[in-house]
């Protein structure tokens, strides 16, 4: 089985496709795995790994291990163009997230004031006030709509919550309007016997219907880069992803192809 990508709570820098050279910060275990999907696609590997022993970092202890990186890459002038949460599993779950990302704007002003901060977040968790909050304080708030239709979210996405549904988050969504950047995972291929593509004609109907009730600053479509724990998925070529970006585009939508 495929597991964890991320072995500490401060990873990197690395580089980035859509975002330039990004400082990672893991709010998860560093030994397994805690997310409310479970994406066929997912580089950190299935949740049935489980959630590793080392449990959620504390506030602090991100607050220190952020501010020693940042200080030495400062003191060493090297470049740093975002400051990205991500990691194995869903950053939005941490209890502490909203004062994770105030003490991380902080830090940022302090050390690399022109970096950005980023957020990359499933949509799950856009019925807590506090996550909402803070997800409009950071510079890049960018939000996973995989798909407008349930049946597609159900076989690719897998929410460990049965009520998670399109128009439920597409309407949470929606109240960040320019606030908010959209990522879509464009893919198609098989999986328990299912077939999974979310490049067919109703999908993208779907897909633009729903960008157009949100109302995003951006859509970011991409495919497949790494090796995913769903192993008959097939990375979807540039040349289909800028067709299907060009209907997107003509709806009146600023759309990045990565």
């Amino acid at each position: 089985m495929q597991t964890v990508l991320f072995h500490s709570t401060i990873f990197g820098p690395i580089h980035s496709r859509r975002l330039g050279t990004s400082l990672g910060v893991n709010l998860m275990p560093s030994d397994g795995k805690v997310c409310t999907f479970d994406c066929l696609y997912c580089e950190a590997g299935f949740n049935a790994q489980g959630p590793g022993h080392t449990g959620l970092p504390s506030r602090q202890e991100v607050r220190r291990l952020l501010e020693e990186k940042l200080a030495g890459m400062h003191e060493a002038g090297d470049p740093l163009d975002v400051i990205t949460f991500s990691g194995n599993g869903e950053p939005t779950l941490h209890p502490d997230f909203d004062s994770i990302i105030d003490d991380t704007l902080a830090l940022r002003d302090m050390y690399y004031p022109d970096a950005r901060v980023s957020v990359l977040s499933n949509s799950t968790c856009l019925d807590r006030p506090s996550v909402v909050g803070a997800l409009r304080r950071v510079d890049n708030n960018i939000l996973k709509l995989d798909s407008a239709i349930d049946s597609t979210i159900k076989l690719l996405d897998r929410p460990t919550r049965q009520s998670f549904t399109a128009a439920g988050v597409i309407g949470q969504l929606s109240q960040f309007g320019q606030d908010c950047i959209i990522q879509t995972m464009i893919l198609r291929g098989t999986h328990d016997g299912h077939m999974i593509d979310n490049t067919t004609p109703a999908e993208i109907e779907a897909l633009i219907r729903a960008y157009l009730a949100i109302g995003p600053s951006e859509v970011m479509l991409y495919s497949i880069d790494r090796k995913t724990p769903a192993e008959h998925l097939v990375k979807v070529p540039r040349e289909e992803l800028e067709l299907i970006a060009g209907q997107v585009r003509a709806a009146g939508i600023k759309v990045l192809v990565s």
